[in-house]
């Protein structure tokens, strides 16, 4: 049994990471969260009363606290999932993504490496700094059968990628000059229960649910290899746990779609579930609606996770027909948390 501390626990792929450690492990959890607009502790409802759940809110970058908080809780592996996420956000304001991704993680990086330095020697031996990453370091992927793998140059083509791939290169810079024990996981595009509706899924879910517009950029040609998110979670536990310190893992759905295609799903899957539509909408895909470009849009993404099936065993339990069922389905039963995103309220 094993004390995670978990930066971005409140966040989409954060909050599931802990409800998996909740209710599939014994360990402890500490939850490090600034609660910026995209941290919702409505997310962590069903795991927060636990005992072994702890709850810091606390901005990433303030080092004194960063400081405080290993001190405080002794963690046995860090799972650094916090960061500024969306593409468009990061285009219209590169700075809190600089300011978070690169200079928040180089200041989790430094105080761990204080932290753990001065460990016990059976404790220094067995922790582990997980840094969660995503595929869009490396860029765009020209044809149509290559993959991202492990080795695959980095040419990131936002500032939010950019910034990722900066905090990746701290975050090996550090093992290898310092020795500090860290793994890298890149991911690709997850979605799932829980998502912020400003992300393409739940966007659409939840426009097509109220008749407004369902904004496609370009011709919706896009490819994206999606991941459930809840597999991912049973992924970065994986690794935290038992991956090999300075590999890097790849983690992916097997299930590359052209965004137009994810959208007409989804109004494939709302005609079933959601039959009764909104005042004046015939058709759920009479709502697509084809929008200006986004500025350096990359074309395709597509992971080889064959590294993490091979060394760790993991596969994801979900297909894309499955995950998006399930995704469609949470959100027509879960109106109540989307209301409170859309009202303010899951800020107080």
């Amino acid at each position: 049994m094993k004390t995670i501390l978990v930066t971005g626990g409140a966040g989409f792929i954060g909050s599931a990471v802990i409800r998996q450690l909740i209710n599939e492990t014994e360990h402890h959890v500490v939850n490090v969260d600034k609660l910026t607009y995209a941290g919702n502790l409505e997310s962590l409802l069903s795991v927060s009363n636990s005992d072994r759940y702890h709850f810091e809110k606390v901005d990433i970058c303030d080092a004194k606290e960063i400081k405080r908080i290993y001190e405080q809780y002794q963690p046995d592996i860090i799972m650094h999932l916090a960061a500024e996420s969306h593409v468009d956000r990061s285009i219209d304001g590169p700075g809190e993504f600089i300011q978070t991704n690169i200079v928040g993680t180089y200041n989790l990086l430094e105080q761990a490496r204080h932290y753990w330095v001065a460990l016990e020697a059976n404790k220094k031996a067995s922790f582990r700094f997980h840094h969660i990453s995503t595929d869009e370091v490396y860029g765009d992927l020209e044809g149509t059968d290559d993959l991202f793998t492990e080795t695959t140059p980095y040419a990131p083509s936002s500032p939010y990628s950019a910034s990722k791939a900066s905090s990746d290169h701290l975050v090996r810079s550090w093992q290898r000059t310092f020795g500090l024990p860290t793994i890298i996981t890149n991911c690709s595009n997850n979605y799932g229960p829980f998502h912020f509706p400003e992300k393409l899924i739940p966007l659409v879910i939840l426009n097509a649910l109220q008749g407004k517009p369902l904004p496609v950029y370009g011709k919706g040609n896009q490819i994206r290899d999606w991941l459930f998110v809840e597999d991912h979670a049973r992924a970065l536990v994986l690794v935290a746990t038992t991956g090999k310190i300075a590999e890097t893992y790849n983690i992916g759905g097997h299930n590359e779609k052209q965004n137009i295609d994810v959208v007409k799903t989804i109004c494939e899957l709302l005609e079933e579930l959601a039959p009764n539509k909104p005042a004046g909408v015939d058709k759920y895909q009479d709502l697509i609606t084809f929008v200006t470009d986004r500025a350096g849009h990359d074309v395709r993404y597509a992971i080889d996770a064959s590294k993490i099936a091979k060394e760790l065993d993991w596969m994801p339990q979900e297909s894309f027909e499955t995950g998006i069922r399930k995704t469609v389905q949470w959100y027509l039963d879960n109106q109540a948390w989307c209301q409170h995103i859309e009202d303010g309220s899951y800020q107080n």
